[in-house]
């Protein structure tokens, strides 16, 4: 028994020297699969994203009083999908799946974050299209890793690999898509999942190509800053000091989301009459504000390249974080990091207004890294995510404001999830 037992595992071990000697490199045939749920990531990204463009261009035409009904119907239509199609739930539901449930995301409630999505980013929510598609590339991982009968840890990288190739696609940046996928997680966890950070970052780069290929968007940044010029190390502190102002933003925003998402709570309509109620209400908000409509990707260029009164500015600032808590908390599908963005350069704009000839891309570069790391808890990749996004050349900066935005975010996440098993206990 001993001998046969002994001799099973010579033959085990020589079956692995021999597929060793086979293949002298690194990689594994896990590697095509990071790199087949990179390509499938792209490619749902780039129809994603093509979709969005006819639609936003076919909306977009709707003005004046008519975006109220417009964005109400859109918001109830939207219900109606997912009342039928199923709820595909919130980035909360993510992350919990992520970190308790080994990793697999629900692929069945698909077409009902696709469908549902559309409409309300479409329409005018302000919520960007990053969260639909990292549920829905997150979980064509597990449905991918379930195929190919991966277990454990296989299993969760190529999820996440998932959701880093959908946040790769959208904000060109490989590796802030790969390391944001990791820390939207929760930091003190990064560690865990230290071992999808190739995986993810593999899929990443795969699937930036192939969605560049398909929208055949340009390579440099998405917005047009003014030109930085570093011109002592006082800049850093600079930096600090801006980044303040964000948090504080940061601050307003996660306590009106909390206050709106009471309030949805006492009324518990139903799902159709809840995403028409914040239609309604995100409606009116557009109306009146009309640059507070949408998601802020093309927004943003124009705060960059028109100049406002210090009045109009206050007034966007608190549409913007309106509209944006209306459409997080009423359930129109979408994600708040390209909104949050918009809200943190329109807090630039203002200190810019407030206190003229200063530093303005510096300025606005702080607000933003700051209220960012704040509301989500993600410094290290924010901080790579703006430098591509921007074109800022100076990542020191950036990354002091973003750990100042961390250090002084509320000691309770606005993502619920994010919430450590000592911190649910207390």
């Amino acid at each position: 028994m001993r001998f046969t037992t002994r001799r099973r595992a010579l033959v085990l071990q020589k079956q692995v020297n021999d597929s060793l000697r086979f293949n002298p490199f690194v990689f594994s045939r896990l590697f095509f699969l990071w790199v087949l749920i990179g390509v499938a990531g792209g490619i749902l990204a780039g129809g994603y994203w093509i979709v969005l463009e006819h639609l936003l261009e076919w909306l977009e035409g709707v003005q004046g009083l008519l975006v109220v009904p417009l964005m109400m119907g859109a918001g109830l239509l939207a219900g109606l999908i997912i009342h039928k199609l199923g709820d595909p739930g919130e980035m909360d539901l993510i992350v919990n799946n992520i970190r308790f449930k080994g990793g697999q995301l629900d692929p069945h409630n698909n077409p009902s974050m696709i469908l549902s999505s559309l409409l309300c980013i479409a329409s005018g929510g302000s919520a960007g299209p990053e969260a639909p598609l990292v549920q829905v590339v997150g979980s064509t991982g597990t449905w991918l890793a379930q195929k190919f009968r991966l277990r454990g840890e296989d299993l969760r990288s190529l999820t996440i690999a998932g959701m880093a190739a959908a946040f790769t696609a959208l904000f060109g940046a490989p590796l802030g898509g790969s390391l944001f996928a990791l820390e939207i997680l929760h930091h003190r966890h990064v560690v865990e999942y230290y071992q999808a950070l190739i995986p993810a970052f593999v899929a990443s780069c795969s699937s930036y190509v192939i969605f560049v290929l398909i929208t055949h968007t340009g390579l440099g940044p998405t917005w047009v800053f003014p030109l930085y010029t570093p011109s002592s190390i006082n800049d850093f502190f600079f930096a600090i000091l801006y980044a303040l102002a964000g948090t504080a933003a940061g601050w307003l925003f996660i306590f009106t989301v909390r206050q709106c998402r009471r309030g949805f709570r006492k009324v518990r309509l139903p799902i159709y009459w809840q995403l028409a109620v914040g239609g309604l209400l995100i409606g009116i908000v557009a109306y009146l504000v009309p640059l507070s409509r949408y998601f802020g990707h093309d927004q943003l260029n124009e705060l960059l390249h028109d100049s406002f009164s210090v009045q109009f500015l206050l007034v966007l600032l608190v549409a913007k974080v309106l509209a944006i808590a209306f459409t997080v908390t009423s359930g129109w599908r979408g994600g708040f990091i390209i909104p949050l963005f918009f809200v943190g350069a329109v807090v630039g704009l203002l200190i810019n207004s407030l206190f003229p000839d200063q530093n303005l891309p510096l300025i606005m570069i702080s607000c933003m890294a700051a209220i960012n790391a704040c509301v989500t808890r993600t410094p290290i990749s924010t901080t790579i995510l703006l430098a591509t996004l921007t074109g800022f050349h100076s990542i020191v900066p950036i990354m002091f404001a973003s750990l100042t935005g961390f250090f002084l975010a509320p000691k309770t996440p606005l993502i619920n999830a994010q919430l450590g098993v000592e911190e649910h206990e207390e």
